[in-house]
């Protein structure tokens, strides 16, 4: 393609600041889940829009956090830096008017990359006073130098055409590397996976959406139905009761809303079956983590 641009554009921030939504709002379609509860994003999810002359090949990135040493947060961590090797741009998106000391040092370690670097100020539809966000953006550019700032909503939508139009000038020149009409690269195993362990983060309690697996054991697609047989996996017996809920009423209303979203996803009917087993401690064991996909084998931790 003629005069074509064509980037890597990082997605990267502190936990539950919005990064998933916003890259599903820019793509105008769902690749990545999203809740209420930091740290939904387990893996490097690549999300791909395009323009006429321009394609942008989005990386969503779990949220980089300081605050919980398992093994399973140190390899997420670690998918977030990795990404940054092989990006043109970065956004680094924060929540309204978060600037602490956590945020600093996720700034270090972009600035040291050396790649065009914007600030995504996120969630400004939820700022009651409006007047308070332009000294804010000035007295932290006085100090931590941005090739742009933009204060945006991924929830309305406000400003996201001007950072597109500012990402697509500022790729670097060269063709597109996938189809016009693609918007992800992750499979259909993988996304059924994350649909159904979205309504497991949203659906249960503060702790034990992060201690659970979903594991497809089947995934038929045949003309008229699509029949998926799953299970979720958790470390303890006694979260093995929490997910089934009483009567299997739990399991019942997460399969439920899953079908619902993978139907959506599939454009056909589906017949989910959801069991619940139990792996001791499984987000403490590296196997796991890299069958899963969770963790890279060549990984090694600073």
């Amino acid at each position: 393609m003629i005069n074509s641009r064509f980037g890597f554009v990082a997605i990267i921030g502190k936990p539950n600041v919005g990064k998933s939504t916003l890259l599903n709002r820019l793509l105008k379609s769902k690749v990545s889940i999203t809740s209420r509860r930091p740290q939904t994003t387990r893996h490097r999810i690549l999300g791909i829009l395009s323009r006429d002359n321009a394609q942008l090949a989005f990386l969503d990135t779990p949220g980089i956090s300081k605050k919980n040493n398992k093994l399973i947060n140190r390899h997420m961590n670690r998918t977030a830096s990795h990404v940054l090797k092989d990006v043109d741009v970065v956004l680094l998106v924060t929540d309204k008017f978060d600037w602490d000391n956590e945020t600093i040092q996720i700034f270090d370690k972009i600035k040291r990359t050396n790649k065009v670097f914007v600030w995504i100020i996120n969630k400004v539809d939820k700022i009651k006073k409006k007047e308070n966000l332009l000294p804010f953006i000035e007295s932290v550019s006085n100090t931590y130098k941005f090739a742009e700032v933009f204060p945006v909503s991924a929830f309305t939508k406000h400003n996201l055409d001007s950072l597109i139009n500012f990402l697509c000038s500022n790729v670097p020149t060269g063709p597109f590397h996938f189809a016009s009409e693609q918007v992800t690269d992750c499979s259909k195993n993988f996304l059924v996976i994350e649909l159904i362990r979205e309504q497991i983060v949203r659906q249960l309690g503060d702790e034990i959406p992060y201690e659970t697996l979903v594991e497809i054991d089947n995934f038929s697609e045949k003309s008229t139905i699509t029949e998926i047989f799953a299970n979720i996996v958790v470390q303890k017996k006694s979260q093995k009761g929490i997910v089934v809920g009483t009567n299997g009423d739990r399991l019942k209303k997460i399969g439920i809303a899953s079908r619902r979203s993978l139907e959506n996803l599939l454009k056909t009917q589906v017949s989910l079956k959801l069991w619940v087993k139990v792996v001791a401690a499984w987000s403490q064991d590296e196997r796991v983590l890299i069958s899963n996909g969770i963790a890279q084998s060549e990984f090694s931790f600073d």
